[in-house]
């Protein structure tokens, strides 16, 4: 059962959500003709079990951004071959990223939390595994605004456990509106 601080978050999620899913649309369908229209021929959305609060597994959705290929595009790295020409835009732009929102209506996600995982990253956890299960992963969170990349797997599992410690819609509200700056105005991380 949610505690009172649960329900709000969640009243927000899906208030949010829903309106920046549907503002996101228009963007969602531009990004899918554009991926098109540049001969790119697999299938437009990219679907990836994602464990969530619980231990609950989900189909998270993105737009897909790498070359189709049996077993999935797997694990990315900085300058990977397998990203196509629109798919270096739409990661640059975090267009990729904007299915997700619908994740964050159905209450798969929230808009704020730990890294999204797969179910298999659950043991890189060690001892915080059962911990990170305490709450939803979020589509931004300290991890997104604190180097993201450059930083190692040891540093991001102690800013989700930081986030799941420290968690409030304060926290929420500031990680937004730094993720905000962060990749819309581009102001770095």
């Amino acid at each position: 059962m949610r505690s009172s601080g649960g329900r709000t978050k969640r009243v927000l999620d899906l208030f949010a959500g829903s309106i920046a899913f549907a503002v996101s649309i228009p963007i969602i369908v531009a990004a899918t003709l554009a991926t098109r229209l540049s001969g790119d021929s697999g299938p437009v959305f990219y679907r990836a079990v994602r464990v969530g609060e619980g231990g609950a597994t989900f189909a998270m959705m993105k737009l897909r951004t790498m070359v189709s290929a049996p077993g999935g595009p797997g694990v990315t790295r900085a300058q990977d071959p397998r990203v196509t020409s629109m798919g270096r835009i739409l990661r640059r732009l975090k267009i990729d990223e904007l299915p997700q929102l619908w994740n964050v209506v159905r209450g798969q996600m929230s808009l704020v939390g730990p890294r999204i995982i797969h179910p298999s990253e659950l043991s890189r956890y060690g001892r915080y595994g059962e911990k990170r299960l305490q709450v939803q992963p979020g589509l931004t969170g300290l991890w997104q605004i604190s180097g993201r990349q450059h930083i190692s797997y040891e540093e991001r599992v102690a800013l989700d456990m930081q986030y799941i410690d420290t968690r409030s819609l304060w926290l929420d509200l500031v990680i937004l509106v730094k993720t905000f700056k962060v990749f819309i105005i581009h102001t770095g991380a």
